[in-house]
């Protein structure tokens, strides 16, 4: 085995050591000056020393004559002393810092060769002895310096900096021990820094990126929009590169007390292993941390870093390959989460769950269709192990960033299309906009129907009528019946009076949805998008600005978003043009105020025998969310009185909503029940 033959071909390695200590202790023995020191014994006698050069390798070496020092050319030190361009004065000076880590009798040989008990590690004087180098020779004392391949890779540690030169000890990190002793566990500094990406099959087509990772490019950058695959596709390139994949976790790292001694630790993983890294996103640094990018873009290990900002030259001093990377269409969204749902759950697939369909409104990435499918799973388990539908759809949102919370009211929706009341056109052109939300991946994606300009991939509409008439129920009811959280922008954390200040609060607000699987509501929308007029004063051109940098990002943003007015008219006609559908929403019909009352006063609510929900429905002329106040002031009233609700209740509740609305009490309206109208 390739393990066995790594480590017999390092303890021979460490036997030829042993032998040069010997030859040391000797020396030193005989040349010593007073070996009848009374001190001697205090840190180690003549006798202990003989005693352990007699055990002569007992206790963890072979004999010496049983191992070939010829170096195998897959062994691990001969894999190091490549990667790491080490001369062969670098790797003796290894193996004498490393020995002590591999039989402990070196710990008392060092100390006595150090004359310090205390000092159980060779020093750099005696290491370049032990090696044959004088004290004075600089190439050799060169191999110690700060930027040498032993040091500068990690390999080697010189401790005690405050000590002179020569006697300053030399240690190898406990990770490259490991790694020379067949281990691969990755550093436990890096532990909170890694990620598991790893490659997935049937994503982008990793081939050209291999093909020129194997020829020597160091560094690439793969843009990527919401639910991109590049995490996905830079360690396919890896794995087909014949290359490890080292996943770094960029907002972490940027968290880090110590980040550049962390980059310096994943550079030494990566080399160790033979991987390349995947840093991303990059767009959790680059605002801030700037430096950190400069340190993974100057590394010796092929870097591929993943984000969605475009790539800025002062990042690194040599250009980077540039790369987008796609998206997991919807014919592969369906099959990754099947089968990382079979990875967590043993119970089989339900005939009814259709994962494409499910999946279609939402933008993942192959990790977050990964994490989808055990949380569905885990879900499905606590309910008792039958899957659903609504388990998959909640598992999508759960990996939704929390960002967006900040700026917008997040709704979880509970009504469905049952619970509409809208003439059937306005119910028809619903349905189409839940359509183009569900299948706009496929259509602008997977049949090329995406226009140019830099449009991203959203759908966007307008709902505009009166208030009451259902704009905001209609948005929930699509946001349910495609499985996503509603978010409706409070312009109270828009509005700003200072310039420039709004378009950075809407910029915070899109961006954060980006990362976002949701339905975006802006209520009240003509106060942010309003119509465009002519300059005559500064106020004129700072509204024009704000308004004209809407116009932009709404056509790249990749989500649902739907703007709801009272006002239509005040809306800029290129807002209109650029929207998918415009809906209006008009005031309801008698039938469907009828409706509206039936439904708005419910099952559970007791009823007098003398209400007369007809007469309502035809005399008084409300909308929806009026009729649903007028039956919760109504059910007060009830139930203050401790009976049902009555005629007379319902009248005195429309009243006092016609006091709020500023209507006047009218005789051709209430008609025969004026006279319950109170004052």
């Amino acid at each position: 085995m390739k393990g066995a033959s790594d480590l017999r071909y390092l303890l021979a390695r460490a036997v030829a050591v042993e032998q040069r200590v010997r030859r040391a202790v000797e020396a030193r023995r005989a040349t010593d000056p007073d070996p009848d020191d009374a001190f001697r014994g205090l840190y180690l006698t003549e006798e202990n020393v003989a005693r352990l050069l007699d055990e002569e390798g007992s206790r963890s070496f072979p004999p010496l004559d049983e191992q070939p020092l010829e170096s195998p050319s897959d062994s691990r030190l001969t894999s190091l002393a490549e990667e790491f361009a080490l001369t062969a004065l670098d790797v003796e000076i290894l193996l004498i810092a490393l020995v002590p880590d591999l039989d402990d009798r070196f710990e008392a040989f060092y100390g006595y060769l150090n004359d310090d008990v205390t000092r159980r590690r060779p020093s750099v004087g005696l290491a370049l002895g032990l090696c044959g180098s004088t004290p004075a020779d600089q190439a050799a004392r060169a191999r110690l310096a700060a930027r040498s391949p032993l040091r500068a890779g990690g390999l080697l540690l010189v401790e005690d900096l405050d000590r002179p030169f020569l006697s300053r000890a030399l240690r190898v990190p406990d990770r490259v021990a490991a790694h020379l002793l067949g281990d691969d566990t990755p550093d436990p500094r890096l532990a909170d820094l890694l990620a598991p990406w790893r490659a997935v099959p049937g994503v982008g087509d990793p081939a050209p990126l291999a093909g020129v990772l194997s020829a020597g490019v160091r560094l690439a950058y793969l843009s990527e929009d919401q639910g991109g695959a590049g995490t996905a596709l830079a360690a396919s390139a890896l794995t087909l590169a014949g290359r490890g994949v080292l996943g770094v976790d960029l907002a972490r790292l940027a968290e880090d007390p110590s980040p550049a001694d962390a980059v310096r630790a994943l550079v030494r993983e990566a080399r160790l292993t033979n991987a390349g890294l995947v840093c991303a996103p990059l767009d959790a640094v680059f605002r801030e941390h700037p430096h950190l990018l400069r340190l993974l873009t100057s590394t010796p290990v092929p870097t591929i870093l993943v984000g969605r900002a475009p790539w800025d030259a002062s990042w690194s001093t040599s250009p980077p390959l540039l790369l987008h990377a796609p998206r997991v269409e919807p014919s592969a969204r369906g099959a990754l989460w099947t089968d990382a749902y079979k990875q967590w759950s043993p119970a089989p697939l339900p005939p009814g769950i259709d994962a494409d369909r499910l999946l279609a409104p939402f933008l993942l990435t192959p990790e977050q269709v990964t994490g989808a499918a055990h949380s569905a799973a885990q879900t499905a388990r606590l309910s008792g192990g039958v899957l659903t539908p609504e388990h998959v759809r909640q598992g999508a949102r759960a990996q939704n960033a929390a960002g967006l919370d900040r700026l917008a009211r997040r709704i979880e929706p509970t009504v469905t299309w049952d619970d509409l009341v809208l003439p059937p056109d306005t119910h028809a052109q619903l349905r189409e906009l839940t359509a183009r939300a569900r299948h706009r991946d496929r259509v602008l994606g997977e049949w090329g129907m995406r226009p140019g300009g830099g449009r991203g991939r959203g759908v966007s509409a307008l709902f505009a009528g009166d208030s009451g008439t259902g704009k905001t129920m209609s948005a929930e009811v699509i946001a349910a019946d495609l499985g996503l959280d509603l978010y409706t922008v409070d312009l109270a954390t828009v509005i700003d009076k200072y310039v420039g200040e709004t378009e950075k609060n809407l910029e915070r607000i899109f961006t954060e949805a980006a990362g976002v699987n949701g339905v975006l509501l802006f209520d009240e929308a003509d106060a942010i998008f309003g119509k465009r007029s002519d300059v005559k004063d500064a106020h004129d051109r700072y509204a024009n600005v704000e308004s004209a940098y809407l116009l932009q990002r709404m056509e790249s943003f990749d989500g649902l978003a739907i703007l709801a007015t009272n006002l239509r008219a005040n809306l800029d006609d290129a807002f209109t043009r650029r929207l998918d559908l415009v809906i209006d929403f008009p005031l309801p019909d008698p039938p469907q105020r009828l409706q509206l009352w039936e439904r708005c006063l419910g099952p559970l609510l007791p009823r007098g025998t003398d209400l007369d929900l007809d007469f309502c429905a035809s005399n008084f002329e409300l909308a929806g969310g009026n009729i649903r106040s007028i039956a919760v002031t109504s059910a007060y009233l009830a139930a203050e009185t401790g009976g049902a609700v009555t005629m007379t209740t319902l009248i005195h509740a429309i009243q006092r909503e016609y006091q709020k609305l500023g209507r006047l009490t009218l005789a051709s309206e209430f008609g025969p029940y004026l006279g319950l109208v109170q004052g």
